[in-house]
């Protein structure tokens, strides 16, 4: 790392340990491989250093997709507790700045607003109703808006919407477009039980309309489609009618292909080849024995190395089956299998707590790296990055798909401030007391650096400084 650099970085440091609570010592459990550079208080890190922070004015975020354009780099972001979505300049990372934020187009109070996916100079957000009916700090009284926005992005700093689909339901959660005339979507559409797969085709950037769509059969109201085993749990919320049987999203098409994280039904892939017409290939079940809802929460396909990268997300607080990361091998889209599992973090020495299970707030896997499809994001080259809920960012060297292991993490500092219901309180605390840390989503542009973000907190900037993939 270059004088320039570690000064660039120490300066991050300071200004994100201004903000939450100021500089502290090396960790005293400090090994060859800790990150170059101290984190600021109450964090752990090995092999990631900190470039920057940026409170996004009080906004946390939530999903977030990246785009370069004319040298500079434009971090678009949803918001936990005020439905919209920011433009964040990152291009220097120790001064990431909010450029411009954008609510919905309509009150707040009832909707969720904080999804974003993007390819090229189009931008389509999603909007569904604020779940369950009632929720803490929503007010069911308002109208809600749902369906997807569509945007013009060629001038990154302005977003124009173009157009708004609706589903005539409760709207769309986790979709992805990855270029070209169609948009792959988790809808929550009239007559089903739980989000199915819509294809939409937004040829016609202001007039988009349905192309295809597919659920999983019993999805349909009035039919019964029970989660298998009965492996169960309904603590915590998240996600519409909580449903077992959901395409949580994003489906992820590769070619014909695309691949869908279905909760308690799997992973199932299917032939897109006639959008019109998707055609079921292939299915893995993870429920038994891992948890049900959710239990494919997100999926992504590296059909060059023959594998997916699968995991659930456990809301249950530490009760009920286990969670997992998986990697699996797709080679043959007919018969997937289980090639390994990510291995489950563990607490740094000298950390407060003897497990992340335990320590409060939701743990387990979130969101990986999804966005592999787009040319501003660091190509699959061997490493594997994870937003692990109350453990951080978690970095795997997954060289070795039938061996995959830790390299790398950063867990940061507690939030200094709750602005959401969520994650509840501990047993025993008020229900406004200081929240437990919780990682939601990750992206890594192609300089390698790292965006996190955190229900309570705003967007950390990191980078991975460890040893190559595939060294030992």
């Amino acid at each position: 790392m270059s004088r320039r650099e570690t000064l660039r970085a120490s300066a991050a440091i300071a200004g994100a340990a201004a903000a939450l609570g100021g500089a502290s010592a090396a960790h005293a459990d400090a090994q060859p491989g800790d990150v170059r550079v101290r984190p600021p208080k109450g964090a752990y890190a090995r092999n990631v250093e900190v470039l920057g922070y940026c409170d996004l004015d009080e906004r946390p975020a939530f999903k977030m997709s990246i785009k370069e354009k004319n040298g500079r780099w434009y971090l678009y972001t949803g918001h936990f507790w005020e439905a919209g979505w920011s433009v964040v300049d990152v291009t220097d990372p120790a001064a990431a700045k909010v450029l411009r934020f954008t609510p919905i187009p309509g009150p707040q109070g009832n909707t969720i607003g904080n999804q974003v996916t993007l390819h090229g100079d189009t931008m389509i957000t999603a909007m569904e109703k604020v779940f369950p009916e009632g929720a803490p700090g929503s007010d069911p009284t308002v109208p809600y808006l749902e369906g997807v926005l569509i945007w013009d992005i060629s001038r990154p700093e302005h977003p124009v919407q173009l157009a708004h689909w609706k589903t005539g339901g409760t709207g769309t959660h986790r979709n992805l477009y990855a270029g070209g005339d169609y948009a792959h979507l988790s809808a929550a559409m009239p007559g089903f039980t739980g989000n199915i797969y819509v294809i939409l085709d937004i040829s016609d950037r202001r007039n988009p309309k349905i192309a295809g769509r597919w659920w999983v059969p019993g999805q349909e109201t009035g039919q019964s489609t029970p989660p298998p085993g009965g492996a169960l749990h309904t603590h915590g919320f998240c996600c519409g009618n909580g449903a077992h049987v959901h395409l949580h999203g994003p489906p992820y098409p590769v070619e014909n292909l695309v691949y869908l994280p279905y909760g308690a039904a799997g992973l199932i892939i299917l032939d897109i080849s006639d959008v019109s017409r998707p055609r079921q290939v292939g299915q893995l079940q993870f429920s038994p024995p891992f948890h049900a809802q959710f239990g494919v929460h997100g999926v992504l396909p590296v059909p060059e190395r023959g594998i997916a990268f699968a995991n659930s997300e456990n809301i249950s607080y530490g009760r009920g089956p286990a969670h997992h990361s998986s990697i699996i091998d797709i080679s043959d889209p007919a018969n997937p299998f289980l090639l390994s599992l990510l291995p489950e973090p563990i607490p740094p020495r000298g950390a407060p707590y003897d497990d992340f299970t335990t320590r409060g707030g939701w743990s387990g896997p979130h969101n990986m790296n999804h966005h592999l499809y787009s040319p501003d994001v660091q190509p699959m080259n061997g490493l594997f990055y994870m937003a692990h809920f109350n453990a951080g960012l978690r970095v795997y060297d997954v060289t070795n798909k039938r061996l995959p292991r830790e390299v790398g993490y950063f867990i940061p500092p507690e939030p200094r401030k709750r602005y959401g219901p969520l994650p509840l309180a501990r047993e025993g605390e008020p229900a406004d007391a200081l929240p437990v840390l919780q990682t939601e989503d990750v992206v890594v542009d192609k300089r390698g650096h790292i965006y996190i973000t955190d229900k309570n907190q705003g967007l950390w900037i990191l980078k991975y400084v460890g040893p190559p993939p595939g060294s030992r």
